[in-house]
């Protein structure tokens, strides 16, 4: 993807691109397989310059997802406003310049269009893969766990573009709205059997590799499956804006540690989403952490019914809906 630490300048290996997104209140709404090589990345957003540390990019340089339109293309839902808790067909488009669906993308990561959902209080994730008619019109199953605002990002390459971009707008849940702080977590999760363990710190401004590694019975996972072409595909969402990071792995091996190198664009609270496959199913490990000296996790905006808890359910969905 690029799409469960695309946003400023970031190292070599990983990709990047941030979204925003705003709004907060009561929702409301009308109706052993193949060896991967290690990845080597540049930001989709393209910009050169890399903002001082704890600083994030100004004028020309804004990061990636903050709007939804760029560079000539522009993310439109079929319709912002849906029910909470309700199957739900979510279908958009990406316009050209010209105003039409663009029709014809380069796959990144094995897809032509990552698509990634999360609720502003940041308790939920959800990874989908949607697919495109010959229109254009992009489809993806899904249903929101609770009432609330949410982000969509769409991460993908135009045919002949230089770089990959990500757009990012807002998405409505009407229903029983119950606000719930931002999750806190150890340095350890729980996963259907599965502990992840975290190691390493985001570092505001500067490149800080982090290392996760997974855990069954208390023996090392050795044999973890490619997902996306990576042994590993992680995720960071600021608490706040939810400006988006995304990274791939520069592990070569099937486990048990899957390492990343990340920058966060400021200090603050972050979500940090780890999927992993292994037996054939997918999982998502989640993390809160804070960087910069003091920083402690943030009350997110309300959004959810429930204060999570620390351990997360398997995925039984195909791979093109996976959620959490």
């Amino acid at each position: 993807m690029n799409t469960a630490l695309k946003i400023a300048a970031f190292a070599t290996g990983l990709t990047t691109a941030f979204g925003a997104a705003y709004g907060v209140g009561h929702a409301t709404g009308t109706g052993p397989a193949p060896r991967p090589a290690a990845a080597a990345h540049t930001g989709h957003t393209g910009h050169a310059a890399e903002a001082p540390a704890g600083a994030e990019a100004a004028g020309d340089h804004l990061p990636g997802g903050l709007q939804v339109s760029e560079r000539g293309y522009t993310l439109s839902l079929d319709s912002p406003f849906v029910t909470a808790g309700a199957p739900t067909d979510l279908r958009f488009r990406i316009l050209g310049a010209d105003g039409r669906p663009v029709t014809d993308y380069r796959p990144e990561h094995e897809k032509e269009l990552h698509l990634i959902v999360a609720p502003r209080d940041l308790a939920t994730f959800q990874h989908l893969h949607p697919t495109r008619a010959a229109d254009g019109t992009w489809s993806a199953a899904t249903a929101l766990p609770a009432a609330g605002e949410y982000r969509v990002f769409a991460d993908f390459t135009p045919a002949g573009a230089a770089e990959g971009l990500t757009l990012g707008t807002d998405l409505h849940a009407a229903g029983d709205l119950r606000p719930a702080p931002l999750p806190e977590t150890g340095r350890s999760v729980a996963v259907d059997g599965y502990t992840v363990t975290l190691g390493g710190d985001l570092t505001p401004g500067r490149p800080a590799r982090l290392t996760l590694t997974v855990t069954k019975d208390g023996r090392p996972v050795t044999d973890l499956q490619p997902y996306l072409g990576a042994y590993g595909h992680l995720v960071a969402l600021r608490a706040g804006d939810l400006a988006y990071l995304h990274v791939h792995p520069e592990s070569t091996t099937p486990g048990p540690e899957v390492a990343f190198t990340a920058t966060a664009p400021s200090p603050g609270a972050y979500r940090l989403f780890l999927d992993f496959k292994h037996g054939d199913t997918v999982r998502t490990a989640a993390f809160t952490v804070a960087t910069g000296d003091g920083a402690a996790p943030a009350t997110a905006a309300p959004s959810t019914a429930a204060a999570p808890s620390t351990t997360a359910a398997p995925s039984t969905a195909p791979e093109g809906a996976h959620q959490h």
